[in-house]
């Protein structure tokens, strides 16, 4: 994870910078903002930015959307002023850590914030031979697609090729295609020239440039618009790419990884994807199984999580009973390794005693019988049966939909980009319906604090 501590501290600057760097960040410090935004648009990327409550925060945050430079910023001062605090959090600031730093705070942070895990956990059998041709191809600098349901685990897969290759100590950057507006997304990964467009008060260096002797992880890339695909096959072809509004094109040295939680062979077939494009993404292809057909790593997964979450909200760590382990094992698990990772927070959360009981164990289909089928305006049929079907006799599409959205969002702890992958819906849409639900005076959960477009 790369960190970037912008501001004095009277000191502690060292001290932030030293427990993140133990924690595994690569830390790089600048006095000021406009030297921040000078190093973010010149490529010198971070994952997360933790900026001193002296310095105008509120004129960072704004510079940063004005620009469409996607990172989250967490506030940090001296002591514990609250009104601090709170003018950093109204100005869009993730998180306020106050200073001396906390090193399990700032631990937390950076986990929290950042979620970079590069943990890959795959006992079961049927994963072996998926590992095997993964670390076998990992040296070479051949385009990978890597394909499966949402929350199988691509992204973490891509950062194991990453890890096990020659480009290990360069850059790895990732970039949501889902999750950036079209006409944000050219920018976002070729760049731009200063005056090229309203907004682009300097020149910005895109992930291209920014991964260039790294990997790019182009996450998602069925829902890039095939403008962009024409644009994106000339990178992969020539290995050179053009800023939008520059005149001279530009080298690159990046190893390409794309993802994708549709058949991009029917998508080809429909037209929404360019032929030519998914041959060069395909030189290799790697395939994540769905949880519910590697069994055997449903516990070892459970376990990690609960310890993760334990860990981050200062709860012990707690071991599973027996009755706890059955549910687990025997759910079918639709959103795969995310919906466990939730659930286990969830968990962590409810338990009470001195293990993680079967009650504190909230499956999705347990959720939506409890929550999204049994709101009090609904009245039981005459025969006192309360199944889901009966209930959902009456209403109609639109409630029962925006129930549904509404429940998988409070599954997902407010994360967007989670509960459009469960819902099967892109992120697009899902934000779209949210919109019209909070305009009609419908109380949308807020978004998680994890939740990143570009991470």
């Amino acid at each position: 994870m790369r960190l970037l501590i912008v501001g004095q501290m009277e000191g502690h600057i060292a001290t932030a910078g030293r427990i993140a760097s133990q924690r595994g960040a690569k830390v790089a410090h600048i006095d000021g903002i406009e030297g921040a935004l000078n190093a973010l648009r010149s490529g010198h990327g971070a994952d997360l930015v933790m900026c001193d409550v002296v310095l105008d925060i509120a004129q960072l945050i704004d510079s940063l959307k004005s620009e469409h430079i996607v990172v989250p910023v967490v506030a940090c001062g001296i002591g514990t002023d609250s009104s601090a605090a709170v003018r950093a959090i109204r100005a869009g600031a993730k998180e306020y850590v106050p200073l001396p730093p906390d090193a399990e705070l700032i631990a937390a942070v950076l986990q929290a914030v950042a979620e970079e895990d590069a943990t890959f956990i795959a006992r079961d059998a049927v994963m072996q031979p998926i590992l095997q041709l993964a670390e076998r191809v990992a040296n070479s600098d051949a385009s990978i697609l890597i394909t499966g349901e949402s929350g199988t685990g691509k992204e973490v897969m891509a950062r194991f090729v990453h890890r096990k290759s020659r480009r290990a100590t360069a850059a790895f950057v990732s970039v949501n295609c889902a999750a950036i507006p079209d006409n944000l997304l050219e920018s976002e990964l070729f760049g731009h020239e200063k005056g090229a467009f309203t907004g682009a008060v300097a020149r910005r260096i895109g992930k291209f440039e920014e991964a260039s002797g790294g990997t790019l992880l182009l996450d998602e890339i069925s829902e890039m618009d095939q403008r962009l695909q024409a644009k994106l096959l000339r990178a992969i072809q020539e290995r050179e790419i053009d800023r939008v509004g520059g005149t001279q094109p530009i080298k690159i040295d990046i190893r390409l990884i794309a993802t994708s939680n549709r058949d991009l062979e029917e998508e080809v077939k429909a037209k929404r994807f360019r032929e030519d494009l998914y041959f060069r993404l395909n030189v290799v292809n790697v395939h994540m199984p769905a949880l519910r057909d590697r069994p055997s790593d449903i516990v070892p997964l459970a376990e990690y999580f609960a310890q993760k979450y334990a860990a981050a909200n200062g709860i012990p760590n707690r071991p599973f009973d027996p009755k706890a382990l059955g549910q687990l094992q025997a759910h079918h698990w639709r959103g795969n390794v995310r919906e466990l990772e939730n659930t286990m927070h969830r968990a962590v959360l409810l338990a009470r005693g001195n293990t993680i009981e079967a009650e504190a164990i909230m499956l999705s289909s347990q959720g939506f019988a409890m929550e999204s089928l049994t709101p009090a305006s609904i009245t039981a049929p005459a025969s006192g049966r309360t199944d889901p079907l009966n209930n959902l006799v009456g209403r109609t599409v639109a409630d029962v939909e925006r129930d549904l959205i509404i429940d998988t969002l409070n599954h997902c702890l407010g994360n967007r980009t989670h509960a459009a992958n469960i819902l099967g819906i892109s992120i697009r849409t899902l934000r779209n319906k949210l919109k019209q639900y909070s305009e009609s005076g419908v109380a949308v959960p807020t978004t998680s604090g994890e939740e990143r477009a570009v991470s």
